[in-house]
């Protein structure tokens, strides 16, 4: 499941129409990154160059010219060499680029401080992704002081300079139809792993034996993680962001999963959490309906003209008159809204953007005021409750328990669509699921 050329090639002519008129756009590719001594960490492009080029080499820049005679669309990058394809995996090569990646021209990476002045030319603004790489930033600018240099009265160097990113990050925001089924078949991968997940769970495993059915699922399926898992069992589960997942799973634990699969670039992310032994205690099951209450208000709320914050608003209000009415806090609804006193149990967000990066970009206010959603835009939906395993001002049978609920949910023209629907989260059925 790939997408195809046409899609790119709308979004370049998408960003291109909002750029100023006589403009460049520039970006370089992501570097490789060292792990330790000779060894890399596996390269992962920027998302915003593969956004635009569907190019997945390191050292390469894309270059973006509207109006240019010879070509709006310019890449550099990677020479064939046999010698360093044999030790590193094949390349495209600038004779290739513009029948494979639909570029009008393509040059050596090794080219570019002899042709890119020459683009920059004549230009009066640059679009670029500004202090995200030092050492970029400084060419660039080495390449403007060249040309002011080099001055002709027929020849003029930039003289503006813009984030790309606010122009980017806005049009990434809202999903094309294809993007959609992208992040549907990712959530249905990741769901198939908490699936898995759950029906191998059992008390004495070790959280990174789940872990490992997680990364099957998701290699098996011909995806990558989106992002470390979090499986965390017990006290672990109040640690919002654990990773260590080396502890071992015991009887009565339950065991809390954050966990998504990236596929083709798209990321997924869900939380499923569920009893080590396939029943919930009873204060485990009051406290996992109130969180998946919370989750259901919340996703009520996901639907154009309502603003961001709705979905989370209708969250808290369900989290605290719950907590309330367990006198886990005191004061009436009102006055513990008021107070934010529920934030002792649930200190995050109920959700964040979600597309090829998992905190995805876009501005959650505009002009101050909270974003209206809009058909397109995924969002994640993701309350919680956490209660450290040493407060000792609640009762004991509260204490140790971490419980978050998340799936991945897109702004339809009527509604929404739960991405990730197809993961059991009502309590019978996990307990159904993990007993057989």
């Amino acid at each position: 499941m790939k997408l195809d050329a046409q899609e790119f090639k709308q979004r370049r002519q998408q960003l291109m129409d909002s750029m100023a008129d006589n403009s460049i756009a520039i970006l370089p590719a992501a570097p490789i990154t060292s792990r330790n001594s000779d060894v890399e960490h596996p390269y992962r492009p920027d998302s915003n160059f593969y956004y635009l080029s569907g190019f997945d080499e390191a050292n390469a820049v894309l270059v973006l010219m509207p109006g240019r005679e010879h070509g709006e669309y310019i890449l550099f990058c990677q020479e064939k060499n046999v010698e360093h394809e044999i030790w590193e995996g094949r390349r495209v090569g600038p004779d290739a680029a513009p029948e494979v990646l639909g570029c009008d021209d393509a040059f050596p990476i090794n080219d570019i401080d002899d042709i890119l002045p020459g683009l920059l030319e004549g230009r009066s603004r640059i679009y670029a992704s500004f202090g995200i790489s030092p050492e970029f930033d400084q060419q660039l600018m080495h390449w403007v002081n060249r040309i002011k240099r080099h001055m002709r009265s027929v020849v003029s160097a930039p003289h503006e300079f813009s984030a790309l990113d606010h122009l980017l990050h806005e049009q990434r925001l809202i999903k094309s139809p294809a993007e959609i089924d992208m992040m549907a078949r990712a959530g249905e991968i990741t769901a198939q792993a908490h699936t898995r997940a759950m029906q191998r769970v059992k008390p004495g495993l070790h959280e990174y034996q789940l872990e490992a059915e997680l990364m099957h699922t998701f290699m098996d399926a011909g995806a990558g993680w989106a992002y470390p898992s979090i499986v965390g069992a017990g006290d672990n589960a109040c640690i919002l962001h654990y990773t260590s997942n080396r502890s071992v799973i015991a009887d009565g634990d339950l065991v809390l999963i954050d966990a998504g699969c990236e596929l083709e670039y798209y990321a997924s992310d869900v939380t499923r959490t569920f009893p080590a032994n396939g029943r919930f205690t009873a204060p485990q099951r009051t406290l996992y309906d109130l969180v998946l209450a919370a989750q259901y208000a919340a996703i009520e709320q996901v639907k154009p003209g309502n603003d961001w914050n709705q979905p989370h608003d209708a969250a808290v209000k369900v989290l605290t008159q719950g907590l309330v009415d367990l006198g886990l806090l005191s004061g009436t609804l009102e006055q513990a809204l008021e107070e934010q006193s529920y934030s002792r149990f649930f200190m995050h967000k109920t959700g964040h953007w979600l597309g090829m990066d998992v905190h995805d970009v876009g501005d959650y206010r505009v002009d101050g005021e909270w974003r209206l959603l809009e058909p397109g835009m995924v969002l994640t939906i993701e309350p919680g409750l956490y209660i450290a395993p040493d407060d000792d001002s609640v009762d004991e049978q509260w204490r140790g328990i971490g419980i978050r609920i998340e799936d991945d949910i897109a702004v339809t023209d009527s509604g929404h669509r739960n991405l990730t629907a197809a993961v059991v989260k009502e309590a019978d059925d996990i307990e159904r699921l993990i007993q057989g």
